[in-house]
């Protein structure tokens, strides 16, 4: 491989490059809190901050059921949550669902908001929704591609609404996928070496040298120089042969004995216990439930 191609497979992605790998979106379709029967909306969102709350699914009519959150007037906290599972360096693209409320009148301005995360890079987004007709109309599938300057980084969605700002967008289904940073090694160099600087004259710094120069004065592949360090391995070979012997020798015990004589070397105890019992003082005498 030649060095200009290798620079080019070590290059992190630019922002708005395909994305495949998932990240992680915290309740991102603002499941949570569940919206009771008998309510329209309900507080904040579980794994977010925000002035605003969630819609229940009647009112929020996605496509597919979700629950959403709205944006609270832009002079109060913006929707943000952290996306983690994401690295320095990453390139992110994150998406998501938006609708203006169903309390917008027809024929009213679209609901303007705003995407932002930390970068001098990352320019904010600014999105509209589709036309307020007075009842759901989502529109699926808004994207925000961005190069992260922080791990987990921080994503706020807020309000821009100039008219009627307290009927501002929803949004649902926030997901978002990422080109992870090439993994970089560790950095060498006398600042990663504790034995560097000062550090040399320490005892243990001087054992370790003296170690080292050892080590090279005897490399591994130097049978002879490692056998006058580790010796010829006598005991070791003294042990094993001990512990083949053993064996042999628990091999050769025999295995087959008269159980009546196996039993006879067992009466020696009970016959003692019992000599001194005469017939009257037992129901039955102990030669009639015992073998000895």
């Amino acid at each position: 491989m030649t060095l200009s191609a290798a620079m080019a497979l070590a290059a992190p992605t630019p922002a708005g490059a395909e994305d495949t790998e998932p990240a992680v979106v915290v309740n991102g379709t603002f499941s949570s809190p569940t919206v009771p029967a008998d309510k329209t909306w309900a507080g904040t969102p579980t794994g977010w901050t925000s002035g605003g709350g969630v819609t229940g699914a009647p009112r929020s009519a996605h496509p597919q059921g979700f629950q959403a959150a709205y944006l609270p007037r832009p002079t109060s906290t913006p929707l943000s949550s952290r996306l983690r599972g994401i690295r320095t360096g990453a390139t992110v693209t994150v998406s998501w669902d938006d609708n203006p409320d169903t309390c917008v009148s027809q024929g009213a301005a679209k609901r303007t908001y705003t995407v932002t995360v930390a970068g001098a890079n990352n320019t904010p987004g600014e999105f509209s929704t589709n036309d307020p007709v007075g009842k759901a109309n989502w529109f699926l599938g808004r994207t925000y591609s961005f190069t992260a300057t922080e791990d987990a980084p921080l994503i706020s969605f807020a309000s821009t609404v100039a008219d009627n700002p307290g009927c501002g967008p929803l949004i649902t289904n926030v997901a978002a996928k990422q080109t992870a940073p090439p993994l970089t090694p560790p950095q060498g160099g006398a600042s990663s070496d504790p034995c560097s600087g000062d550090a040399k004259d320490n005892a243990q710094c001087k054992d370790l040298a003296a170690d080292k120069d050892k080590i090279e004065k005897c490399p591994a592949t130097d049978r002879n120089c490692l056998a006058g360090v580790a010796g010829d391995g006598k005991a070791e070979k003294d042990g094993i042969a001990k512990e083949t012997q053993a064996v042999d020798d628990f091999g050769k015990v025999p295995r087959d004995q008269d159980p009546n004589t196996a039993a006879a070397d067992l009466c020696a105890l009970p016959n003692a216990l019992t000599a001194g019992v005469k017939p009257g003082d037992a129901v039955v005498p102990p030669s009639d439930w015992w073998f000895c």
